[in-house]
Parts: C-alpha cells; sequence; structure tokens
C-alpha cells in the first residue's frame, strides 16, 4: 500500500504540473536519491523526487474501529495505522538551481491548497484509504544535516511531508508475483 499511495501522489502533482506548467515530461518521480553503492539513484537530471524517508506508527491505542479487547476469541489483530515521512527533493542541475527552488516552492503551494486528499478529489487514490492528510514538517538545521547524512547524499533545496495516514490489516496482502526476468524455451522435442 505504500507504493500504491507514493505512486499515486506522483502522478497526481505530475498531473498538476502539467496543467498548471504545460510541461509535457513527469518532473516529479518516485525514487531513492542515492544507491546502496553510493552512485545516483536518478536517471537524468531537473526532477523532483519522492523519498520515503521514515514510517511511523500512530499512537491510537486500542481506539481503533474494529477492535474489542473485550472479546477473548478474537483472532484478529488491530490494524495498524501508520504515517508517513516524504521527502521532496529538488535534483536539478547547478547552472539551474534557481528551477530547483521554482519547483520545491510549486510543491508547497500544491499541498497548502490540498493538504487533505480523499477518493472525491483524488480519484486515483487507492479505495482502501479514506483520506490522506500532509503537514509540513519543520526541521531544524541539526536534524537536516542528520537527514542528509543519513541518506549518503549531498543535501539539495527539499521539503518533508508527514503524510497522515495508512491502515494496515491483514486484508492488504495480496498474492506476491516476482517480475519475469527471463524466459528460456526448450528447442528439444520429446
Amino acid at each position: 500500500m505504500i507504493y500504491e499511495t507514493l505512486s499515486c501522489i506522483t502522478e497526481v502533482i505530475n498531473n498538476h504540473f502539467r496543467r498548471q506548467l504545460h510541461v509535457n515530461e513527469d518532473k516529479v518521480i518516485l525514487s531513492g536519491i542515492v544507491n546502496q553503492d553510493g552512485s545516483v539513484a536518478v536517471q537524468g537530471e531537473n526532477k523532483v523526487l519522492v523519498t520515503l524517508i521514515n514510517i511511523e506508527k500512530e499512537a491510537l491505542g486500542k481506539s481503533v474501529p474494529g477492535y474489542n479487547a473485550g472479546l477473548v476469541q478474537a483472532k484478529t489483530t488491530p490494524p495498524v495505522c501508520i504515517n508517513l515521512y516524504v521527502l521532496f527533493s529538488a535534483y536539478f542541475t547547478a547552472n539551474n538551481y534557481a528551477e530547483a527552488l521554482r519547483f520545491i516552492s510549486f510543491i508547497m503551494a500544491y499541498f497548502q491548497s490540498r493538504n487533505v486528499l480523499t477518493s472525491d478529489n483524488t480519484p486515483s487514490l487507492d479505495p482502501r484509504i479514506d483520506k490522506l492528510v500532509f503537514e509540513m514538517e519543520s526541521m531544524g538545521t541539526d536534524r537536516l544535516n542528520n537527514l542528509w547524512a543519513t541518506l549518503g547524499a549531498k543535501y539539495m533545496p527539499s521539503v518533508v511531508y508527514k503524510m497522515r495516514m495508512l491502515t494496515f490489516d491483514d486484508s492488504i496482502i495480496r498474492e506476491y508475483r516476482p517480475s519475469v526476468s527471463d524466459i528460456s524455451t526448450n528447442d528439444k522435442l520429446l
């Protein structure tokens, strides 16, 4: 559900940029910043990266709908509600710094005007999600420095949003189907 949610947000912002800025290419991509080997994870430049930087359990206690602690026979556990911390960073060339700042401003303006996403205003949102609420996180210089050091990257113009909240239960588990990477044929006829 995390991938589907972040993909949906990426798509929605790209569609907004196409309408408002009249750009033909996707400017926003769902990607890590640095690969495990330290190389840059992004193909191309002049993009806004959407990167998951943390998952936090929402402290709702046992007041989650559908959970009744008084029933000993209950065979299900309460759903887990989580918040996602999402980093929007402008990966632009050095001579394009002004554009990087503009696109971070566009991201902030988008969430200022649409800080709540529902199926009514975002039809592509997964139907299992009631709503998503975006809150900008204020990060001091120490936390910001730690974040970029942890990511293994140099600072880029960026903004962090706390996205409230996704609810996980066992109904989100679907069949896992690995992608086909190689098709081999048997040329022998029996």
